[in-house]
């Protein structure tokens, strides 16, 4: 298959590259173009007002890749204006911070590949909690390819995202994965008033962001409990109740 790869978390991202490695072992073509900085929390926000300035990069052997002084959604756009053509899937990720529950709303990671499904492209975003390690992002990566390769792509619902996310646990100790709703939980962060010297007043937002308790059965029930989650999107509609034609866990 031919693989548009992309993230949020920027070109250097190890994330990134245990995707890459991933797919080149599987032996797919791919084309990476990736923010040339971190670009977490932008949604689908797309550049407007000013030029989008790429860099090749040579990061991988045998692979084009290409930095964009853009947004995830921007990187999606111009990796298939440079391919010329429609990938025949998406990958966006592996994201450092699980994209479950309310975070969908403002993921540069899910925008990515909301982007990219919005084209007709199949898509997922991928994401793990923090603070992973080498050896978690390397067995999601195989596990996102052996999900890839069982699902009946043709057969792709249209503007249809797959979100995987898993826990930060030594591959042994995941559990089963699971296909389950997107938590309605939000998030309760608080902002911190200051002023600064010159006496600007200004706000910060404070660290250690909480959230409502998740709802049992959702995405960020089960991440807790240890297992890989699986949900399907249209927009931010889940179609889990159509993923049996075409889809196999």
């Amino acid at each position: 298959m031919f693989l548009l790869i992309t993230n949020d978390d920027g070109m250097q991202s190890p994330g990134l590259d245990a995707l890459v490695r991933a797919a080149k072992a599987r032996g797919h073509k791919l084309l990476v173009c990736a923010p040339a900085a971190q670009q977490s929390a932008v949604g689908q926000h797309i550049t407007l007002s000013r030029p989008l300035i790429v860099h090749p990069v040579d990061r991988w052997e045998d692979t084009e890749a290409w930095a964009v002084e853009g947004t995830p959604a921007d990187c999606v756009r111009i990796g298939m204006e440079i391919a010329g053509c429609r990938p025949d899937c998406c990958l966006s990720g592996i994201n450092d911070g699980e994209n479950a529950g309310s975070a969908l709303y403002y993921s540069g990671t899910y925008g990515a590949a909301r982007e990219a499904a919005m084209h007709h492209v199949p898509a997922f975003a991928v994401s793990i909690m923090h603070p992973s390690q080498e050896d978690m992002r390397i067995s999601l990566a195989g596990r996102v390819m052996d999900l890839m390769e069982r699902t009946d792509l043709s057969a792709f619902p249209g503007n249809c995202v797959v979100n995987v996310n898993a826990p930060a646990l030594p591959p042994k100790e995941l559990k089963v994965p699971v296909l389950c709703p997107i938590s309605g939980a939000y998030y309760l962060g608080r902002y911190e008033r200051r002023v600064s010297p010159s006496g600007t007043v200004y706000y910060w937002l404070r660290p250690g962001l909480s959230m409502e308790e998740p709802e049992p059965g959702s995405d960020y029930y089960y991440l807790r409990r240890g297992h890989v989650t699986v949900t399907l999107l249209a927009g931010l509609r889940e179609i889990n109740d159509r993923a049996s034609g075409f889809m196999t866990l």
